[in-house]
């Protein structure tokens, strides 16, 4: 099948003509150029698929939803990925031609342009959305698919523009009834993080009746790089480049389960599970199994990001079981390692939403867009309606006590009345930090608000620590260098490729045989682990991560135009 750019022409984004850009889909003319629907106003619907799951989805009748078609004239018929990250859908997609008029397909976006099924953004944006033009400003080069097609497929919406992080929600986890039982110890590294499991389960081995759980994971599919693999660069120095560690200086890139450091971290995972002090479930239960334990306040530690097991731990909020829920810590293999959560990204694009060459109307669709981007859709879909969700008050914008704790203790059926939360990841956006005209911030995840939100026993735990908030914990940015490349796990990969063929075979074994190495025998573990490398090699990753490598020395020449100081 021909590939995007033999369809449309690739256009700088400075000065360039709509009439010449030659864009096709479904709202296109014979000359090329879009119909002007800037004045229309009546109802439209679009179909929308999303790669990510969304159980609290209320077909935009949610507060927000209706606010955005009263404004927009737009509701969306959204179908949502329940496993497996939307793959098996975009893969049909792709082989059928038959698309969805707006599609998230987070990592697998390059099949769809392979396919030819998205239309090049870069002359909507110029012609109807100054507001998406305001918000990525500087950025719009990081919109580019590539140095060889420099087309704007898709608006990122999965990084905030300007985003700061003001607070640590992935990590390692330990209750805080754990923590306040054993005097508020240090947890620095994994043998702190051991020892308060171990010693608490000693004095206390059940829960409400039941055998309380030291620690449990979720490998459940695509889960398993969140609760197992990604873990393991965390706790040796690395920072999050899904399934790569990049050299800093040369830009090379390798399967970061090659690294000898991890090795020892799935060693200590080992022993963990030889002691009895890891779930022997955790490699066969599903996601809602693990949520489930979460949720009887059994389980006293989770190595996980906050929205992995969110909705059980509102239900023990929600119970009043404060103290059966986590605090985060930054856990490492020695203290030779800092934790690299905070490492600057700069502005991370790569996933977003893109518009199908079957659009029926791709200028109402970017205008949709352009309004989600202006400073009304921005507050609306993260603060709600005024006088509902928020107040103003001296200027400031105030989320009422009674709704906060409607957000924080019952955050489900909230989001689903509300619609707050559920617009971010379809909506280009503004991060955490940025503030609007009027001197507030765009986002409720600033620091004051962040630790409102907190519960009581959040923050006495926090002030025995000595600090205010999670991140405090945590090594800082400018700790760190500014990663040029942003994060690799979204750069657009060739599909069909015999890259792809090694990757998946990757993803085959290391799921296979990492949990076969935690699982076994001490004496056994060098022997799986080493079986994993052969079988790896075998599979030629060494070709495909010398692929990766020029991928990202790619994108960093595009984003910056600089090269590795070696290669």
């Amino acid at each position: 099948m021909a590939s995007k750019t033999t369809k449309y022409a690739v256009i700088p984004l400075l000065g360039m003509s709509l009439l010449a850009a030659g864009c096709g889909g479904g709202g296109g003319s014979a000359s090329g150029e879009y119909k002007d629907t800037s004045n229309e106003t009546t109802p439209i619907t679009f179909t929308y698929f999303s790669a990510d799951a969304s159980p609290n989805w209320n077909r935009m009748q949610d507060a927000v939803g209706k606010k955005i078609t009263e404004a927009t004239g737009v509701t969306l018929n959204g179908e949502f990925a329940v496993t497996g990250g939307g793959q098996d859908r975009v893969a049909l997609m792709a082989a059928s031609g038959e698309y969805p008029d707006i599609i998230s397909a987070k990592g697998e976006v390059n099949k769809l342009v392979d396919a030819g099924a998205l239309i090049d953004l870069a002359p909507l944006i110029e012609q109807y959305a100054p507001n998406l033009q305001k918000l990525y400003g500087d950025y719009m080069d990081r919109l580019k698919y590539s140095n060889e097609d420099q087309a704007i497929y898709v608006l990122p919406t999965y990084s905030g523009v300007g985003q700061t992080y003001f607070d640590a929600t992935g990590g390692f986890k330990l209750q805080h009834r754990v923590l306040e039982e054993l005097g508020y110890p240090e947890i620095r590294t994994t043998e702190d993080f051991e020892n308060a499991l171990k010693e608490y389960v000693k004095l206390h081995p059940t829960t409400d009746g039941q055998p309380a759980i030291p620690l449990t994971l979720d490998a459940d599919d695509w889960r398993i790089q969140i609760t197992v693999t990604n873990p393991a660069f965390w706790a040796t120095g690395a920072s999050d480049d899904g399934e790569y560690y990049i050299n800093q200086d040369t830009y090379e890139a390798m399967l970061h389960v090659k690294r000898p450091e991890e090795k020892e971290y799935f060693r200590w995972l080992n022993k963990l599970y030889n002691e009895g002090l890891l779930d022997k479930d955790s490699f066969i239960q599903k996601s809602d199994q693990y949520k489930s334990k979460i949720a009887s306040g059994r389980v006293l530690g989770l190595i996980d990001q906050d929205w992995g097991f969110s909705d059980a731990e509102n239900a023990l909020k929600t119970s009043g079981k404060n103290d059966q829920t986590y605090a985060t810590f930054p856990v490492t293999l020695s203290e030779e390692y800092l934790e690299h959560s905070f490492q600057d990204t700069g502005f991370m694009s790569g996933w977003g939403v893109g518009i199908s060459e079957t659009n029926p109307d791709p200028v109402r669709t970017i205008k949709f867009f352009d309004y989600l981007a202006s400073e009304e859709g921005q507050v609306l879909i993260n603060w709600g309606i005024e006088g509902e969700q928020y107040n103003t008050e001296d200027g400031q914008r105030v989320i009422p006590n009674d709704v906060l704790n409607e957000k924080n203790n019952n955050a489900g059926p909230f989001q689903k009345e509300t619609g707050i939360g559920l617009y971010g990841n379809l909506a280009p956006h503004y991060g955490d930090g940025v503030k609007d005209s009027t001197g507030n911030y765009y986002t409720t995840n600033f620091p004051e608000q962040i630790v409102a939100s907190y519960s009581d026993t959040d923050r006495k735990t926090l002030a025995e620590y000595g600090v205010s908030t999670y991140k405090e914990l945590f090594p800082q940015e400018d700790e760190f260098p500014v990663k040029p490349w942003g994060a690799a796990f979204n750069l657009p990969v060739p599909s069909g490729s015999s890259y792809s063929v090694s990757f998946q075979k990757s993803q085959d074994i290391i799921r296979k045989r990492v949990p076969e190495a935690i699982l076994t025998t001490p004496e056994k573990f060098d022997d799986v682990y080493q079986k994993m490398l052969d079988e790896l090699d075998r599979a030629g990753v060494t070709e495909m991560e010398k692929e990766y490598t020029e991928l990202v020395r790619a994108r960093v020449e595009l984003w910056n135009g600089s090269e590795p100081t070696t290669k």
